[in-house]
């Protein structure tokens, strides 16, 4: 076994030594050289056959630096106050004792006797071709094993197959976390490579607690009742976000790579909401490589339970994380047969997370169209922040248009003066400091011209940006609904029959627990936007920067494809949902535009 940092590592089995310096077994050259003390008291070992341990594979890890020294007499400590409970033994490696040499002149130096539970890390299995089939063998998945995360099949698809592998590990892993939590210990080392496999009961084993920490400095008291308590959730917050780490490296095997992780924990490390990773790995993570397609398929599963599991295991605030027992019982880690009931907040997320994938499917055909104002609906009827003083909170920052449930003109039946490709279009919303709730709104169309008569295979064209600013007022409303309306736009949603299908669905024995709504109502909440004048300013890269008539055939082509609204703001009358990831907004006509919190610099074409 190869050397580690600050100790020597031997492994001692039934098959003899292995390692760079094999330790006899020998009873006399154990007595001559050894001393050996176990954990509930030291008492000395006169021979080794006698003891539990004969016949057993152990590491013997030994101590050299100050500091393997201080972690090693750590682990002991926390074993004897763990060790005798059966728990500890299932789910952290097992520290069987410590032995000391007799002869040397360096007395304080020790060798730590503990578990073996193979020779690779987590990391290790992970870093494998084949990982998949072989954590599949070592864990002997059958019915019986999977029934533990409320599933009854085995096999599948790889997507099938690799949720149920990460479940089974993460549910082993918030287990043995939970039961440092409850004893009043932070284990503040959670990484791939201190976690363990063991073939024998098959669970996965936290590595040796040689830096855990104690949630209270000292015995509590009144005087720092409030000191340790908040000392008490900043570790519990810190073990939950080394689990987010942890997870999202099982699930995304493109972050074992050094450098897109380092790109992973700067996005974190800059205070970012860990609710829009997804609308960042996009962009850092390719989607059609195998292991970045699963990925992807795993989290957006169960109406995007894997994502919402991930931001809450990675808030960097204790408020606004998970616990290990809340993550237990989290829809994600329960499988199908586990019926869960979901709280308000993951029915939010579920309705945000469905839309969002309806809208990049592309196809807005008449049902799918109507599907998405039916979850659009749902979700301004569960509007979280329906004061103005909420959404200043939320409201700044730089939102991507997903869609509008207004027209949609393409460039399929007609021949466009100019041939223009629109990119992403943010809408940047800035908060001024004076007047109070008056914020700078801005609309960023990035475009690409093609130059000729026909559409080239190339795609490359000359760039531009279209960019509409105007100030905006944040103030009180409501929106009324009109139940008289009949007219429906061959374009818009069919409101009214949209309206019916949310009603009939609210009165379901399901939804009546949460939502007792038997009609819909006459009005909602909303955050009122008062716009002023609009600016409009435009570029257009070389060759095509000086001609006029192109630019003015450009601009109609432009306002053709996207909303009105974002070409004249003030069409843009109330915002009627928003949380720290999704927004939507509603147009002066009656049309909704769902954005969602992007992160991207650049704009993508």
């Amino acid at each position: 076994m190869e050397r580690k940092d600050n100790c020597d590592e031997y492994v001692q089995g039934q098959d003899g030594c292995t390692g760079r310096n094999c330790i006899e077994t020998d009873e006399k050259k154990i007595d001559d050289q050894w001393k050996l003390g176990d954990c509930d008291g030291g008492a000395n070992w006169s021979m080794l056959q006698f003891s539990p341990l004969f016949n057993t594979r152990v590491v013997l890890r030994r101590l050299i630096s100050t500091l393997a020294k201080r972690r090693g007499k750590r682990a002991i400590e926390v074993f004897r106050r763990l060790g005798s409970r059966r728990l500890y033994h299932s789910y952290s490696m097992q520290v069987h004792g410590y032995m000391y040499p007799s002869t040397t002149e360096d007395s304080d130096s020790f060798t730590l006797v503990h578990g073996y539970h193979g020779s690779s890390s987590l990391r290790h299995w992970l870093q494998q071709s084949d990982w998949l089939p072989t954590l599949e063998a070592t864990l002997a998945l059958d019915e019986e094993s999977v029934r533990k995360v409320g599933d009854d099949t085995v096999g599948g698809p790889a997507v099938s197959r690799q949720l149920r592998v990460i479940r089974l590990l993460m549910r082993d892993l918030l287990i043995g976390v939970n039961y440092l939590h409850s004893h009043g210990l932070a284990h503040t080392e959670l990484r791939l490579e201190n976690l363990h496999i063991s073939p024998v009961d098959r669970h996965i084993k936290v590595g040796i607690l040689g830096n855990a920490s104690d949630f209270h400095e000292s015995s509590p008291d009144d005087s720092k009742f409030d000191s340790n308590m908040d000392r008490q959730k900043m570790m519990i917050a810190f073990d939950m976000r080394c689990v987010g780490f942890i997870m999202a490296k099982m699930v995304l095997r493109d972050l074992m790579d050094p450098m897109i992780f380092s790109q992973f924990k700067s996005f974190l490390s800059k205070g970012n909401n860990p609710s829009c990773l997804r609308e960042f790995l996009i962009s850092i993570i390719n989607r059609n490589s195998s292991s970045g397609k699963i990925g992807f398929q795993i989290l957006d599963r169960y109406w995007g339970a894997g994502w919402n599991l991930l931001s809450l295991l990675l808030a960097a605030k204790p408020p606004q994380g998970i616990s290990c027992l809340d993550a237990l019982r989290h829809p994600f880690l329960c499988g199908p047969r586990w019926r869960v009931d979901p709280t308000m907040d993951m029915i939010r997320w579920s309705l945000g997370s469905t839309a969002v994938r309806i809208a990049e499917e592309y196809i807005y055909g008449k049902q799918q169209r109507r599907r998405i104002a039916h979850f659009i609906e749902l979700m301004e009827m569960l509007n979280p922040h329906s004061r103005p003083r909420q959404w200043l909170e939320f409201l700044p920052g730089k939102w991507r248009l997903l869609y509008s449930t207004g027209r949609h003109i393409g460039l399929t039946l007609r021949q466009p003066p100019a041939r223009v490709l629109i990119g992403d279009v943010h809408l940047t919303i800035s908060k001024l400091l004076k007047p109070e709730a008056t914020f700078s709104i801005a609309s960023d169309i990035g475009y690409k011209v093609i130059i000729g008569r026909d559409w080239a295979h190339d795609k490359t064209g000359t760039g531009g940006k279209l960019r509409v600013t105007s100030l905006s007022k944040l103030r009180a409303g409501r929106r009324l609904y009109i139940k008289e309306e009949t007219s429906i736009s061959n374009f818009g949603p069919a409101t009214q029959d949209v309206r019916d299908s949310i009603i009939e669905k609210l009165s379901s024995k399901k939804w009546r627990k949460i939502m007792p709504i038997k009609e819909y109502p006459s009005s909602l909440p909303v955050a009122k936007l008062v716009s002023s004048d609009v600016e409009v300013s435009m570029s257009l890269d070389e060759p095509l920067s000086s001609d006029i008539e192109t630019a003015k055939n450009v601009i109609r082509e432009v306002r053709m494809q996207i909303p009105p609204e974002l070409f004249e703001l003030s069409k843009i009358v109330c915002g009627t949902y928003v949380d720290s990831r999704l927004l939507l907004l509603r147009s002066v006509n009656g049309s909704a535009l769902m954005f969602t919190r992007s992160h991207v610099n650049e704009t993508s074409y």
